[in-house]
């Protein structure tokens, strides 16, 4: 009774958070349903047909390179490394945060793995080593978020300094080349082929997968939305917002440690150096995938779309001998048109 009472006399504001609380986890009704699920199937099929006209691009101006297996097997090599990276960082976004400091983390795990030391355990040590190293980093950018109440921008650019840094220390600024023995098992990941592909795809479309089922089909997927849609709410409908918010930057953490394992396979070295603008690179493919900086909203699928769009413009520039640096110029180009198309999409649904 007097917890009837208690709810009577609840002001409006209170109780509107509450309703909310409980329509962020709860299922949305049919129509919503359908709206989002027509919205999000736009998106992706904008950018599948930019995929398209990129694709018939490189056919006209390179009809003896681009369309061949190897280059194919190029692409998706070259979209592999950061591919993982973009996965750990739509989580990121998705629950409301940023993470600047995912290419040198990765870098940091790379370097810590070839160090001497632990070259001399083996490669499974290596990569464990890489692993933990990566989720260890986003563990205390975490920490540093969720409960030292920091802004995910100074807090990651602090570890993007502090990782690159330590990666430096750590390898004396110099290329840590892997010994034959442990070179010759990570290069297996790049040289041998499965049905055609190298095994590296393959690691990346299983994290592709396993990032999918994660944030659509389980319950902390419903409360990455949740909380990046508004922790407050979320907060009220029982969600430890910040355990989740310190497990969401283990999570891009973890992703870098096995991109780290990736570029070793691909480069056979530990650097200071690996990862160099990936976090640029991973941020723009999760906008141009139609993730909201915000937070609240987004899909691993339109991430890796975004990311496809990205490393076609980069092969593209590789094949016909244009200059790097307008390949800079054109990637700052889409990222302005894809945050102003998204700001006109909200307006428009508003």
């Amino acid at each position: 009774m007097s917890e009837a009472n208690s709810r009577q006399g609840a002001p409006p504001a209170e109780k509107s958070r509450e309703g909310e609380a409980r329509s962020l986890l709860g299922s949305p009704s049919g129509g919503a349903a359908t709206l989002l699920g027509r919205l999000g199937e736009t998106r992706h099929l904008g950018l599948v047909l930019a995929l398209i006209l990129l694709a018939v691009i490189g056919v006209i101006t390179r009809p003896d390179n681009f369309a061949t297996a190897s280059n194919m097997v190029t692409i998706l090599a070259l979209a592999s490394t950061i591919g993982v990276i973009t996965v750990g960082m739509t989580f990121v976004i998705i629950g409301g945060g940023i993470d600047l400091s995912v290419g040198a983390v990765m870098a940091l795990a790379s370097v810590w793995a070839t160090t001497v030391a632990t070259q001399s355990y083996g490669p499974w040590v290596m990569v464990m080593c890489a692993l933990l190293v990566g989720t260890g980093a986003g563990l205390v950018n975490g920490f540093l978020i969720a409960y030292g109440r920091m802004v995910p921008f100074i807090a990651t650019l602090a570890m993007l300094v502090a990782a690159r840094g330590l990666a430096q220390r750590i390898s004396d600024r110099r290329t840590q080349l892997l010994t034959d023995g442990n070179r010759a098992v990570f290069e297996e990941l790049t040289t041998a082929r499965i049905l055609g592909l190298p095994p590296l795809v393959y690691i990346f479309a299983a994290v592709v997968v396993l990032g999918w089922l994660l944030l659509n089909r389980t319950t902390f997927g419903r409360r990455t939305y949740a909380v990046g849609g508004n922790p407050e709410a979320a907060r009220l409908a029982g969600i430890d917002v910040r355990r989740h918010t310190m497990l969401l930057y283990a999570l891009s953490g973890l992703c870098c440690g096995i991109a780290a394992v990736l570029i070793m396979a691909r480069t056979t070295t530990g650097s200071s150096t690996h990862g160099d603008l990936y976090e640029l690179d991973a941020i723009a493919a999760v906008i141009i995938g139609g993730t909201l900086l915000t937070g609240g909203r987004g899909t691993i699928i339109g991430s890796i779309l975004g990311l496809m769009i990205f490393t076609l413009i980069t092969n593209l520039f590789i094949l016909n001998g244009l200059n790097t640096s307008d390949q800079l110029v054109a990637k700052g180009l889409i990222i302005v048109v894809a945050v102003l198309l998204q700001r006109r999409s909200l307006r428009t649904r508003t």
